[in-house]
């Protein structure tokens, strides 16, 4: 008996991990949600595609999004190449006047593997690459500080997000893109994010979403009108 119970148990998480490979950059998780947008012919603002600092932000001020009309397309833990494949489904489709990315930490973490920098620029370039070509405002927002990944300690990531930060800016100057830039209004003296805008130096508090909610407005206002 307790060998069948162990059989189907192994039966069950491999269903379960077959299930969740296969569709590795979560396409699922906002497909009804696109339908009905699409459906309904609603008018699309500003869509924010994201990670867990992206859905995050809902939760901590829903005034933002809600009274706005800007769609939230954060998942948590994603990285850029999972935010590639799923942009034309949670962008393009619901065709916005501008798109606002922010995305790469992630990467640097290593959580879908291993990431070079030059790795990340290629695809933040690419989704900038696809939205411009559909006709999307874009607006490039810079990573966030971090000293360490309490997940992944160790990675001294603070450089290399400095050096995105400065590519994605250059980058967005030369192809007529808004850069973002939270990084400078809350970052500390280690490079790392304040402690009363980061619990855990990489997830922002409700006062790290206040700073970053006057930049973002002031960036897509700036999109909108360029």
């Amino acid at each position: 008996m307790r060998t069948k119970s162990i059989t189907l148990l192994l039966l069950f998480l491999m269903a379960f991990f077959n299930t969740a490979a296969q569709d590795w950059p979560n396409l699922k998780r906002f497909k009804a949600d696109n339908s009905e947008i699409i459906r309904l012919q609603k008018p699309v603002e500003v869509v924010f595609m994201g990670n867990s600092i992206t859905e995050g932000w809902m939760s901590h001020d829903p005034e933002f999004f809600n009274k706005n009309g800007f769609i939230n397309r954060g998942i948590s833990g994603q990285t850029t190449p999972q935010m590639l494949i799923r942009f034309r489904q949670d962008v393009v489709d619901l065709q916005p006047k501008v798109v606002v990315i922010l995305a790469g930490t992630n990467d640097i973490a290593g959580n879908t593997g291993p990431s070079t920098i030059k790795m990340i620029q290629d695809n933040l370039a690419s989704m900038a690459e696809i939205a411009t070509a559909n006709g999307i405002k874009v607006v490039l927002s810079s990573i966030l500080p971090v000293y360490d990944y309490p997940w992944k300690p160790g990675l001294k990531p603070a450089e290399k997000i400095i050096k995105i930060n400065n590519w994605m800016k250059a980058y967005a100057e030369k192809h007529g893109h808004i850069y973002l830039d939270y990084h400078s209004h809350l970052s500390d003296k280690r490079k790392g994010m304040k402690p009363i805008y980061a619990n855990d130096e990489v997830h922002p508090t409700s006062e790290g979403y206040e700073v970053m909610r006057p930049l973002a407005e002031a960036a897509i206002q700036k999109a909108m009108t360029k």
